[in-house]
């Protein structure tokens, strides 16, 4: 390769790095390891911000989610282009009607106003095996690999790959949305991605769904 194009090619590279630096700079807690401040939590039966059974707990600076009963917990505020980056652990308990079937749970963004099981949204699926998968929830849609999702109640597009650690280890998942873009990564493998989402705004969420389930380092950067 002539020395120019080698100097180019050194000087991309070393542009894309700058640059995803950058971006991992900027990221900021939004769960602050001590309380719920900047959150709301909803369970089926019982409402917003009534969890009597200690459903979510925080201990050691990390959000612990029982999985007792479906619900979520979600920011109070609203994001478009963003970059969120988590990581989870599954624990050990699991609970009816999933007592029998892999740990579920996962995180919903551009979620609607109206709280219920579930609400209009876009998820980025944390289950057992299946890290990464989306899912489009109350008929949004997308378009994945230049086909056009069609609009349903709830609709699942597979990952790719499965980059997801055992049981027992902690796991890094990042979601990345930008003006109707999106992608997830799970441990820094690109898993997922599409364009063209029907919704692009809203708050974002973590399911309770039956499992035990530990969040930490949560943050997001606006894009």
């Amino acid at each position: 390769m002539p020395m120019k194009h080698t100097i180019l090619a050194l000087a991309t590279l070393i542009l894309i790095v700058s640059s995803a630096n950058a971006q991992k700079t900027k990221l900021a807690p939004i769960f602050n390891g001590k309380d719920l401040d900047g959150w709301t939590t909803f369970l089926r039966t019982k409402g917003v911000n009534q969890d009597p059974d200690q459903v979510f707990q925080i201990r050691n600076k990390e959000l612990h989610v029982s999985g007792k009963e479906f619900g979520y917990i979600a920011t109070t505020k609203t994001y478009s282009d963003f970059h969120l980056v988590l990581e989870f652990k599954w624990g050990e308990k699991k609970y009816p009607p999933r007592e029998n079937d892999k740990r579920d749970a996962g995180i919903c963004f551009y979620v609607e106003a109206e709280d219920k099981i579930w609400p209009k949204s876009i998820e980025c699926q944390i289950q057992e095996g299946d890290t990464g998968d989306l899912w489009l929830i109350g008929k949004t849609t997308a378009l994945i690999n230049g086909k056009q999702t069609q609009a349903q109640d709830y609709h699942r597009v597979v990952k790719r790959e499965d980059a997801e650690r055992p049981k027992g280890e902690w796991n890094q998942v990042e979601v990345i949305a930008k003006e109707g873009r999106f992608k997830f990564l799970v441990n820094g493998t690109l898993v997922n991605e599409g364009e063209e989402l029907s919704i692009r705004e809203g708050r974002i969420l973590l399911q309770s769904e039956g499992a035990e389930i530990v969040y930490r380092n949560i943050k997001v950067a606006a894009l």
